[in-house]
């Protein structure tokens, strides 16, 4: 019963936090949301007793969520008030009858005989992080790598994008010292 409260709990939550981060005009707001709700997902893999992936969706996502914010408050001017007002009342009333379909087929799906079962199954011999190093580096190896190759470009990408725009608004200061001088 306590899995199943906690399950909702952290369910409500974390779609709180990412509609919130999908509606929100602001995008300091939406960056805030994003991670909280990173957080959130960590408490699922907590229950089901996979300390390791919660720890490392903690430290990893929600880390990459922040450099995130850090990006964005180098690119967004933060400094304008944002008015938000609700305009789509059909989104959000279509989104809640979803949310509420949702949930009543995860509450009916124990009823219909829908069992889930792992394709890898943990031994009572080997630890959760044995389990998971076994089949992260034999199975999904390539994988593995190539999302490692991905999230380097992306910095790199990062780094050079912000790097040519503080060039160009070096490059455009100077200039308007130059023209006052003048």
């Amino acid at each position: 019963m306590y899995e199943a409260v906690a399950f909702y709990f952290f369910s409500a939550i974390t779609l709180g936090m990412f509609s919130v981060t999908v509606l929100s005009r602001n995008a300091l707001y939406a960056m805030s949301s994003l991670a909280g709700g990173m957080v959130f997902i960590s408490g699922f893999f907590f229950l089901l007793d996979a300390e390791f992936l919660g720890v490392v969706q903690i430290i990893v996502y929600s880390g990459a969520v922040m450099a995130l914010y850090t990006f964005g408050m180098m690119f967004f001017d933060t400094t304008r008030d944002v008015q938000e007002r609700i305009t789509g009342k059909k989104t959000i009333y279509t989104l809640a009858i979803l949310s509420a379909l949702l949930i009543v087929i995860i509450v009916a799906a124990p009823l219909w005989g829908a069992h889930l079962e792992a394709i890898y199954p943990m031994g009572a011999a080997s630890s959760n992080v044995q389990s998971l190093g076994l089949v992260m580096f034999t199975h999904y190896l390539i994988p593995f790598e190539l999302s490692a190759v991905m999230l380097l470009v992306a910095m790199i990408s990062g780094i050079v994008l912000v790097s040519r725009r503080m060039d160009s608004s070096i490059t455009l200061s100077e200039e308007a010292d130059l023209k006052e001088d003048l």
